[in-house]
């Protein structure tokens, strides 16, 4: 594989086969057993599961809130996470249920004759709470497609509740709390979660817009910090592996920090640190130190750390002088 893959040389004529481009590194950040909670972290988690409240994380964007709840899923053995990602257009209803009205009308007038609940897709929080129950108890209200064998736990991840509407939070106090919701469409069925397998709900904000006291009374909270630089070693570590050159680590390190410490609007988060690290690693794979022998190569990949323009001219300016 050669890099650089593109280049601002004209070609006369293209490649006769296509370009090798190197496989997606997302899963090399996002491994679920790569994550590293803190302290803190792991006491707001052990609170929410004794008490059966959700868990409402704040912090930076790239701060690992989300990843949280994979590496939950992971540690208890509860298989995959069911997600929300809340939207300025999403409704109550949306976290537990769509239902296609347009379509039960279109096979209305072609005379198609299929039940109600087969125009029925639950989502997120919705699938969770049908699969506390036995499925001879909610067997009625699954479309065809719908199929489980027994009643299981499961972590529902909120995503971004912030950027849903102002109404959002309030509009779903009670569901959240007791854990049921209903369905107007099929007779206005309410569907609850069994006691003894109650989901797991991981809430996430950016803190883009605040939240309604009476919602946040019925969660547990913890602000995830911001690591400082022998947590984000650990965290490298993990999730990256072992770099040959500890003075790489350091000096990636100590200008990451200065950048965060910079005039900047945005500032670097840890999910970036890792993508960046990744690309020097990348484009030097022989190299023990990149930025000691291609003092250039900071510069080069400024664009997977500082992602505003304004920011760029700041960043440039203090990567030089410390380079320098």
């Amino acid at each position: 594989m050669n890099f650089p893959f593109y280049t601002d040389k004209p070609l006369k004529n293209p490649p006769k086969q296509p370009v090798e481009l190197p496989p997606s590194r997302q899963t090399t950040k996002t491994r679920p057993e790569a994550y590293l909670p803190d302290e803190g972290l792991v006491k707001a988690v052990n609170v929410a599961l004794l008490l059966g409240q959700p868990l409402l994380l704040t912090g930076e964007p790239g701060s690992g809130k989300t990843q949280l709840a994979y590496n939950l899923a992971y540690q208890l053995g509860l298989g995959k996470v069911l997600k929300f990602e809340a939207k300025s257009t999403s409704s109550a209803r949306d976290l537990f249920y769509i239902y296609d009205s347009l379509g039960r009308f279109h096979d209305a007038h072609l005379n198609e004759n299929k039940p109600s609940v087969d125009y029925l897709t639950y989502n997120a929080l919705g699938e969770a709470i049908i699969l506390t129950n036995p499925p001879e108890i909610v067997k009625e209200y699954l479309p065809t497609n719908f199929s489980y064998t027994k009643p299981r736990h499961s972590v529902v991840l909120i995503d971004e509740i912030d950027k849903a509407p102002h109404d959002f939070p309030n509009d779903i106090l009670n569901e959240i709390e007791n854990l049921y919701f209903r369905i107007p469409e099929l007779g206005n069925v309410t569907i609850k979660a069994a006691d003894n397998m109650q989901p797991i709900l991981i809430l996430t904000s950016n803190s883009e817009k605040s939240l309604p006291e009476a919602f946040l009374r019925r969660c547990i909270y913890y602000d995830v910090p911001f690591p400082d630089a022998k947590r984000l070693t650990e965290i490298i570590t993990a999730r990256l592996g072992t770099f040959s050159s500890s003075d790489f680590i350091d000096k990636a390190l100590d200008l990451f920090l200065l950048l965060r410490k910079g005039r900047l609007r945005k500032k670097p988060s840890t999910a970036e640190l890792l993508n960046w690290l990744m690309v020097l690693r990348e484009m030097y794979p022989n190299v023990d130190n990149p930025i000691a022998d291609h003092p250039n190569c900071v510069l080069d990949t400024l664009s997977s750390l500082v992602k505003m323009a304004e920011d760029q001219k700041n960043a440039s300016e203090i990567l030089k002088q410390a380079l320098s």
